[in-house]
């Protein structure tokens, strides 16, 4: 077992430092720690956790020691007790570290996000208590859930699963309770309102209110998917991770790789492999722990990033246009965003590395069925490649008209200049053509998504917060477990989609992704049953990341009238 402490390793059977000395600087060591990829739960200051490694290393080392001592006298009962004293010292000091980091963490919030925390006790029970614990298994009825320093410490019915003495208990009677959801397509962005035809898009950052609603909406863990302000998204979830400021655990994807075309000045567009390598580079250093490639990436650019991330154990998605799924999947990517709506290389006619005009990728989708055998073919590929697949079912909806329904909670939440723009282009949506077009695509993407979870796919789920608009952090992710359900998956099946199926990607379902003892004690408390009433998904009431507790109305609240700008 090894203990990583910034630039140092401690090996716990030799108590020896591996790589440096124990003399190396905690504040030295503090750098390397904090861009560790998954370090996303909140923790300890790294200097601190580096400074109880360092005892951990001396008791362990002091232990060795004193047993070397007394074998050397012959003693085989003396070596018996020095080898228990060393296992109970190496016990003692794990014990001592993990407390120290668990009180450090629990003691971190600023009194500006305890203004939002509606439970925070070292040790809570969930009573009586409905859980869909997001491994797919039915509901579990009547059951209690105790929570311990942050974590799920035991779960089971209620009659046999009693609070633990000084327990802070909730009685949740007709609530339900799933794991934190996983936002795999979770931007903090949104687009900003139009100022005339002839201006190109562009797109806002939310750092206020996009990690507020999230956390409200129940994600306790999202991957940011594309970031036009990397350096923006990385401070934000420091300032989270320390308790300075309310949101869920954020995964940083670097900023596009986008080839020559964006259709947005908020890109960088690159000038080649080398590029694409130099970008990958320096962003992992800079701490992402992920890459999108996007609409206008050449072969040779994706290949280039590809490697340079795989390099580095980073994984790359991305939104392709000028690359089709399957020439993607040969090249190793991980992940393909939105599903079959974007793979053009059902385009009669494509150029290679070229994106097809939007009228040829219409007239080829509309021809084209997800029975068919080239899609079919597709499906298989990818998972014979490993290659995951984000479902953005609302974004897609979106250009439904009438469709999703219209929201007091959406419209009160944006700045008027947002909702203004929102509901003009929502408008211009509203006529015959665009309507059975649109629904039609609509229904493939979730016929194509059920035939890839039926052949053994990884389905992730995400919302997409960009569009013309209308999808919120947060409310969208909630919508998105809706219409899966409208796709035609199960509830439960849904919402191990949604939970589970993204900590798997994520490398973190040792910690998050389902309902467990031993697991982080991030859970989303649903006044209602989802299962009987998909709609009851929307009512969520209490959000806990961490074992702390935050009251989502107020979170809602703080952000009225704010999303489209702050």
């Amino acid at each position: 077992m090894e203990l990583s402490c910034g630039f140092e390793k401690i090996d716990t059977e030799s108590g020896s430092l591996l790589k440096n000395s124990a003399s190396m600087s905690c504040w030295g060591a503090t750098a390397g720690s904090e861009r560790r990829e998954g370090a996303n739960e909140r923790k300890a200051p790294a200097v601190l956790q580096c400074a109880n490694q360092q005892v951990l290393a001396s008791t362990v080392q002091r232990a060795r020691i004193f047993s070397t001592n007394r074998r050397a006298s012959s003693d085989r009962l003396q070596d018996q007790i020095a080898e228990g004293f060393m296992q109970r010292a190496l016990m003692m000091a794990v014990g001592l570290l993990l407390a120290t980091e668990t009180l450090l963490a629990q003691a971190q919030l600023s009194d500006a996000v305890k203004t939002f925390v509606r439970v925070d006790a070292p040790l809570v029970a969930l009573e009586h208590v409905r859980v869909i614990d997001g491994t797919g298994a039915p509901p579990a009825e009547d059951q209690t859930v105790v929570i311990q320093n942050g974590r799920i410490r035991a779960l089971g019915v209620s009659a046999s699963t009693t609070a633990p003495e000084g327990a802070k208990a909730l009685d949740l009677s007709g609530y339900t309770a799933i794991p934190g959801l996983v936002g795999m397509h979770d931007h903090l962005f949104y687009p900003s309102p139009h100022v005339g035809s002839h201006v190109p898009p562009v797109y806002t950052e939310l750092a206020y209110s996009a990690p507020r609603l999230y956390l409200a909406g129940g994600v306790t863990s999202l991957r940011t998917t594309g970031s036009i302000e990397p350096y923006t998204d990385l401070s934000l979830k420091k300032l989270i991770d320390s308790g300075l400021a309310p949101g869920p655990k954020i995964h940083v994807t670097g900023p596009y790789l986008e080839g020559v075309g964006s259709f947005t000045p908020n890109l960088h567009e690159l000038t080649g492999p080398d590029d694409a390598r130099k970008t990958v580079e320096y962003w992992a250093e800079e701490g992402v722990t992920s890459f999108k490639a996007y609409m206008h990436i050449t072969r040779a650019e994706l290949s280039a990033a590809i490697e340079a991330a795989h390099r580095r154990r980073l994984k790359v998605t991305g939104h392709l246009c000028s690359i089709g799924f399957r020439e993607a999947a040969a090249l190793g990517i991980d992940d393909l965003e939105h599903g079959l709506l974007v793979d053009t290389e059902f385009v009669p006619g494509k150029a290679p590395d070229t994106c097809p005009p939007q009228a040829d990728r219409n007239q080829a989708l509309a021809s084209l069925g997800v029975e068919s055998q080239p899609v079919q073919e597709m499906i298989r590929d990818l998972i014979a490649h490993h290659v995951a697949v984000t479902s953005t079912l609302p974004v897609f909806e979106t250009w439904v008209y009438p469709r999703p329904p219209l929201e007091e909670r959406v419209l009160q939440a944006l700045v008027p200049a947002a909702l203004d723009d929102y509901l003009s282009q929502r408008a211009g949506f509203n006529n015959e053509k665009a309507i059975a077009a649109n629904s039609s695509d609509l229904k493939k993407e979730m016929r194509f998504e059920r035939d890839f979870v039926k052949a053994g796919g990884l389905l992730l789920a995400g919302e997409d917060p960009t569009g013309y608009g209308g999808v919120l952090p947060g409310f969208g992710d909630q919508r998105e477990v809706e219409l899966l359900v409208e796709a035609g998956f199960t509830l439960v099946e849904a919402i191990h989609i949604a939970t589970s199926n993204g900590a798997q990607f994520l490398g973190e379902s040792d910690h998050i992704g389902t309902v467990a003892a031993g697991k982080a004690a991030d859970l989303v408390v649903i006044h209602g049953n989802p299962a009987a009433n998909i709609e009851d998904i929307e009512k969520v009431e209490i959000v806990f990341k961490d074992g702390v507790g935050y009251d989502s109305a107020k979170l809602i609240d703080s952000v009225r009238g704010h999303v489209g700008l702050h």
